[in-house]
């Protein structure tokens, strides 16, 4: 029986919402065991072999500069690509197809750089990931809406976030051991074998539990215009959802650098095996947010998304001074806790806030791409910037001025404490 029969009263019916109170039917079992293991595998897919790239093209000849401006460009393009691909997502039944694509693009890309390290083969590959990361987070947004729905939605996104970074971390082990094992090339085979299994896990979840109206905030709603140019400059008058990609633009300018320019700073100070101490950075960081994103759903529950927003945005410049004032191997703990933190609470929260804010729009997923693409501005430019900053005046200095653009995204997010706790508490 289908879950989005008419007769309201029937079993299934009550079962479409799923909330720690609701047993799920075997389907829905099904489908979020599923989900599970998506992100759990996307999550290698997703990050790609980002954290190690540094290292690997400096083990290459590279320099800091040439590294963090290839990225950049990769940035702009996952930037632009965003919002376009948030609309398709809003619109398309195709949501499983869409996640198999992105694998096989994330794939291409390792197997590029496996090929060669010239910079059009390198610059090639940095689009190619990027753009296959622009749809990969409304992608797993959409498909949980359309799952689970409003009412299961943030308990949901925290257990997805847990999956999301235990994948990143176990991601991450391997890589290291691989890499001090065989070298750092045996890394781009794992990102391989994580893209078909994503694939395979996608494949698992019945394509009729998901509804495709709840998946882009319609629910029972009526349909809104379907222009999508008009849903564009709504988003432009939605103070609310402007101050949030704001904030998140400077924070993510100052934080995107500052984990492979770490491993870098480390590693060409003789201190740490350039797989191993990469390695270590990221599994620091992810064993938190495993934690993290858990707790952040009872965070969200009781004080609400203003407050669990600032302590993320608080995280950064504390991370900034530390990365800056000490680079040693012992480093990394401090500096990648409070990695943990703040984007473990952004993982749950942004897409959460995002989903209360435009729930019956009909426009989640453009949403999200709108976020994403202000994300993606600051994450963008954050690898020109530190590397820039590092080669002309020394890592210290690159992370104590990446640190210090959170302070803008605090001082913008207390400002507006009485428009965005207000949006707070609009129901769900």
């Amino acid at each position: 029986m289908l879950l989005n029969e008419e007769n309201v009263m029937t079993p299934p019916r009550t079962a479409t919402v799923v909330t720690d109170e609701t047993p799920a039917i075997p389907r829905l079992n099904r489908a979020l065991l599923a989900l599970g293991a998506l992100n759990f595998f996307m999550a290698d897919v997703q990050a790609g072999i980002g954290p190690f790239l540094g290292v690997f093209l400096q083990r290459h000849g590279w320099q800091t500069g040439p590294i963090g401006t290839v990225m950049t460009v990769g940035g702009v393009a996952g930037m632009l690509a965003t919002i376009p691909a948030g609309a398709l997502i809003d619109h398309t039944t195709k949501k499983r197809l869409l996640v198999i694509v992105a694998a096989l693009c994330t794939i291409s890309a390792s197997l590029l750089l496996l090929s060669s390290q010239a910079v059009p083969v390198v610059t090639v590959s940095q689009l190619a990931t990027a753009l296959a990361d622009a749809g990969i987070g409304p992608l797993m947004a959409a498909i949980t809406l359309g799952i689970v729905r409003q009412k299961g939605f943030n308990t949901q996104i925290g257990r997805n976030q847990a999956w999301n970074h235990a994948g990143n971390m176990a991601g991450a082990g391997l890589s290291g051991w691989l890499g001090w094992q065989f070298g750092l090339s045996a890394i781009f085979f794992l990102e391989v074998a994580f893209g078909l299994f994503a694939i395979s896990a996608v494949l698992l979840i019945p394509e009729k539990s998901i509804d495709h109206k709840a998946a882009r905030g319609l629910d029972d709603e009526p349909v809104h215009d379907e222009g999508t140019a008009e849903g564009l400059r709504s988003f432009l008058r939605h103070k609310p959802l402007l101050i949030l990609a704001s904030c998140l633009c400077f924070f993510h300018l100052g934080n995107a650098a500052m984990l492979p320019l770490y491993g870098m700073a480390v590693v060409s100070a003789g201190k740490g095996n350039p797989a191993m101490f990469t390695a270590m950075t990221v599994m620091v960081a992810q064993a938190v947010m495993i934690v993290v994103s858990l707790l952040a759903i009872r965070f969200v529950r009781d004080r609400g998304y203003w407050f669990v927003l600032l302590i993320s945005f608080a995280a950064l410049p504390l991370r900034g001074l530390i990365a800056g004032s000490f680079i040693q191997h012992w480093g990394v703990w401090p500096v990648q806790i409070l990695d943990g933190i703040g984007a473990g609470l952004q993982s749950v929260a942004v897409p959460g806030l995002v989903a209360r804010l435009l729930n019956g729009t009909g426009r989640i997923n453009i949403g999200q791409g709108v976020v994403m693409t202000a994300q993606g501005i600051g994450a963008s430019l954050s690898p020109a910037l530190g590397g820039w900053l590092a080669e002309d005046l020394g890592y210290a200095v690159a992370f104590y001025t990446l640190g210090c653009f959170a302070i803008v995204s605090l001082g913008l997010w207390i400002g507006s404490a009485s428009t965005l706790r207000s949006a707070d508490q609009v129901s769900a």
